[in-house]
């Protein structure tokens, strides 16, 4: 792969360690490129608008401002700059917050290396890196405190059976296969569902769909 098209990765974390271990393990992609790093959010927000990267690896607890307030802002200001989380912890409050406020999805810091890569490319490709079983208990908390459910604009059929197969973790590719039609039709649903509920990508609408209880906090395992 050319260097012409390689992703263009921005990395955000205040621990030194980490971000050269995550700048060494990607050094090795020919596919992906380390164009910055920052030190928090603020840097992070700043790099993200002077280097446009394709990718953001996002720390969520940092000095100055936090990772919450620069996934915001950057998703705001540069919407199609993607962010990825990177945190030391799975159930965290910070990593549910990001995750609402627009990160595509998030990674544990002790992944594998080429886990690293992987998560990456797939939200670099327009896809969210969701695990379901660890999205429902981010939001679990938030779900139960509010018996008085909002509730979801309405969805064709298509577009509910796509949005309950994006929960349980498929990629646009897998629910094509899994409904037979083409990944260009999934896309196209995709679409009409994030604009029917208002959201800007694949976690939020998976969010509000258990916020709903459109899908339940007990379903959605692949």
């Amino acid at each position: 792969m050319s260097s012409s098209v390689k992703i263009r990765v921005l990395l955000a974390d205040d621990e030194d360690l980490v971000r050269a271990g995550v700048c060494a393990l990607l050094d090795e992609c020919q596919d992906i490129a380390v164009v910055g790093e920052a030190r928090d959010g603020a840097e992070a927000v700043s790099a993200t608008m002077s280097l446009r990267p394709h990718v953001v690896c996002m720390d969520v607890r940092m000095p100055r401002v936090d990772g919450i307030e620069a996934t915001r802002i950057i998703r705001e200001r540069q919407p199609d700059t993607k962010v990825l989380v990177l945190t030391t912890f799975e159930n965290d409050d910070y990593v549910a917050e990001a995750l609402r406020t627009g990160a595509q999805g998030f990674l544990l810091k002790r992944s594998a290396p080429e886990a690293v890569a992987a998560a990456i490319r797939t939200v670099h490709s327009g896809d969210s890196l969701l695990y379901p079983d660890a999205l429902r208990r981010l939001v679990a908390p938030g779900v139960q405190a509010r018996p008085d459910r909002p509730g979801l604009p309405m969805l064709s059929e298509r577009e509910a059976e796509v949005l309950r197969l994006i929960a349980s973790g498929l990629s646009n590719a897998e629910i094509a296969g899994q409904m037979y039609v083409t990944v260009e039709t999934v896309k196209t649903h995709v679409g009409r569902i994030l604009a029917k509920l208002g959201v800007r990508d694949r976690v939020q609408a998976v969010i509000r769909a258990y916020e709903s209880g459109f899908v339940p906090l007990n379903q959605g395992e692949r």
